[in-house]
């Protein structure tokens, strides 16, 4: 007879088994990589049928569906080769509000870069970023010589931001800064959004060259390109000076604190006497933690609390003269941290 003890070890076990798992969520990317969802939706739903639409192996594909059904991501007809959707699986369609498949399709950029997470042992032995060793380029370097990459980029990071740009724009008032510049603003998504709120504010994204077109392209579609333009240009070089803002929305912690003081030291030396530098990101009483492996494995950033920002903008000779909740929950709230040079703090 087994006694309590031994059971509730062997399901500690089992636990633990499903946490390092990596069968159920790879199987997912690969049904979200292939459009599994939309397939079924539009009425191709046999392994079969799929496997003919996206290339692929018809067998190998049926047995990863096999276990989608076990995990409950989908569901199997008596036929044993139809399939359906549950309401998880519904999740995985590219047309789903949650846009979840942007994220795991092994393909894009944030997926992509997720997989090199299965060399995070070379990181923490090295301190140094795991997507190079991977995929033997660095991360961003990869997204400029790529454009689809750099476009799945484009779209998470708009999806991600979209939600919570009109609590940005309500949180602070922007339209005292006369015109901001939105650093590494990719597509225009937050620009776009704080100009529609406060009419008299204008402003310029600075981005990479292959990314400002798409910024310009979302200007003119929303009536903007009298008020808004996009020029080619990084945070790590002098940035155009004069500037009552200078926006960096979600950018730190993409960089290494060497990295991210010379960020912010090229927006000190660029600001207006009366301007700002306003870094939006996502704070709270402690990093998300997964989020801060991602930084670090893709390419060595830090999720940082609002204590240690306002730490490093010290050291660039910057001060904080207040912060702003844009949004967000207690553990990760998105804050607006408006920073002035410390010359003027007092």
């Amino acid at each position: 007879m087994t006694d309590r003890s031994e059971v509730q070890g062997q399901r500690r076990s089992l636990a633990l088994w499903e946490l390092a798992d990596l069968v159920t969520p790879m199987a997912v990317r690969v049904a979200a990589t292939y459009r599994v969802a939309d397939h079924i939706a539009a009425g191709t739903a046999t392994a079969v049928g799929i496997a003919q639409a996206e290339r692929l192996h018809a067998e190998s594909l049926d047995r990863v569906l096999r276990h989608l059904v076990t995990a409950g991501v989908l569901t199997r007809a008596q036929d044993g080769e139809t399939y359906g959707l549950t309401g998880l699986g519904e999740q995985l369609r590219s047309d789903h509000p949650g846009a979840q498949v942007r994220l795991i399709d092994t393909e894009g950029a944030i997926g992509r870069g997720d997989l090199s997470l299965v060399d995070l042992p070379h990181t923490v032995r090295t301190g140094e970023p795991a997507y190079p060793v991977r995929y033997q380029i660095a991360f961003w370097d990869d997204l400029d010589t790529d454009r689809a990459l750099a476009e799945s980029f484009d779209a998470v990071m708009a999806d991600n931001l979209s939600r919570d740009v009109p609590s940005i724009a309500a949180a602070y008032d922007w339209s005292a800064r006369g015109h901001v510049y939105d650093l590494g603003g990719g597509s225009g998504v937050l620009l776009a959004g704080l100009l529609a709120a406060h009419p008299t504010l204008r402003g310029t994204v600075v981005d990479l060259p292959g990314t400002v077109g798409r910024a310009e392209e979302r200007f003119r579609a929303a009536g903007l390109d009298g008020r808004a333009d996009a020029v080619p240009g990084s945070f790590f070089e002098e940035l155009p000076a004069g500037g009552g803002a200078y926006v960096l929305s979600s950018v730190l912690h993409n960089w290494t604190d060497k990295e991210a003081l010379q960020i912010l030291r090229h927006c000190a030396d660029a600001v207006a006497e009366d301007g700002r530098v306003l870094v939006v990101e996502e704070t709270g009483e402690g990093t998300e933690t997964g989020m801060d492996l991602r930084m670090m494995a893709y390419f060595g950033g830090v999720e940082r609390s609002l204590e240690e920002l306002e730490q490093l903008a010290a050291q660039a000779g910057l001060a904080v003269a207040g912060v702003y909740r844009a949004s967000g929950q207690a553990s990760a709230v998105r804050s607006l941290i408006e920073l002035v040079r410390d010359d003027r703090a007092h």
